[in-house]
């Protein structure tokens, strides 16, 4: 492992500030660093070319899992290593994983930036008024699986960067491009200047999603459990239903992500394959 090793005996050490007291620096902000918790996370942290490892600190009995993660990469970030009952009191909270990574983002795009950089094909997941943590987290964990270019939120929405938003999409936040718009900028009409049909899902939609063929360049568009999207945005765009039982109209909206980006994700590859075949 060629990184430094920093032992850590006394909890108010400042050189490991950026992990003290997680989860009320959850609710102030980190002026644009986050925390990245667990192995599988921390991997991510470790190796998206989106993302600069700042510190890392594991407890004692996980230094062995962060030294395999690690491997030969030369890392300049420092690696402190605390007993668990000395990394708990850091933390605030016993953390039971034992490795934490103090992360920021090499570049952030502005919206126009980065649905500019798309190609011919592309499929955008679109974010509206989500607020609840949990659900953002599952809705970036949704969009790498499924091959999604790129996610675009609103101004209203949580950040993606949040820890327990991180942790839920396993990652997939650091690793997933995506943008947010300024307040006042409204999502369809930056979906459609960029060339992207939005399609937005609402138990009243009007085609069923196992009919619905999706464009070559579509953004998917969520809105938030309970008010769903407003109105206007689903006059603005094609409304597309998930067919369930009687007396049911709804799903989580990562939920529904799941199904929905399943099924464009199905679309693009039976493309691909018929692009293929007619090829001479």
């Amino acid at each position: 492992m060629t990184a430094q090793l920093v032992r850590i005996d006394d909890p108010a050490d400042p050189r490991i500030e950026g992990f003290t007291q997680v989860r009320e620096r959850d609710l102030i902000g980190r002026e644009g660093r986050f925390i990245a918790e667990g192995e599988v996370v921390l991997r991510h942290l470790l190796t998206s070319p989106r993302c600069e490892p700042l510190a890392l600190l594991a407890a004692e009995d996980r230094l062995g899992r962060l030294q395999g993660l690690i491997g030969e990469r030369d890392i300049s970030a420092p690696v402190y290593v605390a007993s668990q009952a000395v990394m708990d009191a850091i933390v605030g909270f016993p953390i039971h994983r034992g490795l934490l990574g103090l992360g920021r983002l090499r570049a952030r795009p502005s919206a126009a930036e980065l649905l500019a950089g798309l190609g011919d094909q592309a499929l955008v997941v679109a974010v509206h008024g989500v607020g609840n943590h949990d659900n953002m987290g599952g809705l970036f964990r949704n969009a790498a699986a499924f091959g999604a270019d790129a996610v675009l939120i609103d101004s209203t929405c949580c950040d993606p960067l949040y820890r327990k938003a991180i942790r839920v999409s396993v990652g997939a936040a650091l690793i997933m491009p995506f943008a947010r718009l300024g307040a006042g900028e409204d999502l369809v009409e930056a979906l459609r200047a960029a060339d992207l049909e939005p399609v937005a899902l609402t138990p009243s939609g009007e085609e069923p999603l196992s009919k619905f063929a999706p464009g070559a360049r579509s953004a998917v568009v969520f809105g938030a459990e309970g008010p769903g999207l407003p109105p206007a945005l689903l006059a603005a765009a094609r409304t597309v239903r998930i067919p369930m039982a009687t007396g049911f109209d709804s799903l989580n909206v990562a939920t529904t992500s799941g199904v929905v980006l399943h099924h464009f994700a199905a679309a693009r590859a039976r493309q691909a394959g018929s692009d293929q075949e007619n090829q001479p």
